[in-house]
């Protein structure tokens, strides 16, 4: 039986005025990977590998129904937010978390080095 880490839930709506979406990101800690849920269905997935202080991003997805609504930010905020919490460091080898990082300063603390 897999086994689930930490698990956030977030309701969000992607412009002013537009239905919120209900978005769920957990930690399948079982399967190196986080997981987004958008209205209970599946909607992406973050997969790293754990290493001894860090976490090492390698691939993200994202359902195309789901792009450019805000989902796979909402599914990078999280993961990198449970980083945080877990006092650990990123690799990001995965495009989106990188530039993700990029647009969004906040995270930069958490890059380790190679």
């Amino acid at each position: 039986m897999p086994r689930f880490g930490r698990q956030y839930c977030l309701s969000m709506a992607t412009e002013p005025g537009d239905a919120t979406l209900d978005i769920k990101v957990r930690d399948d800690s079982a399967h190196s990977r986080y997981e987004v849920t958008v209205e209970g269905a599946p909607g992406g997935h973050a997969f790293y590998r754990s290493e001894p202080g860090r976490v090492v991003f390698t691939h993200t997805e994202v359902d195309p129904k789901w792009q450019g609504q805000g989902v796979g930010s909402a599914l990078a905020r999280a993961a990198l937010d449970d980083v945080r919490a877990r006092d650990l460091k990123v690799v990001a080898i995965c495009p989106y978390i990188s530039a993700f990082i990029r647009r969004n300063p906040e995270y930069t603390d958490l890059l380790a080095s190679r």
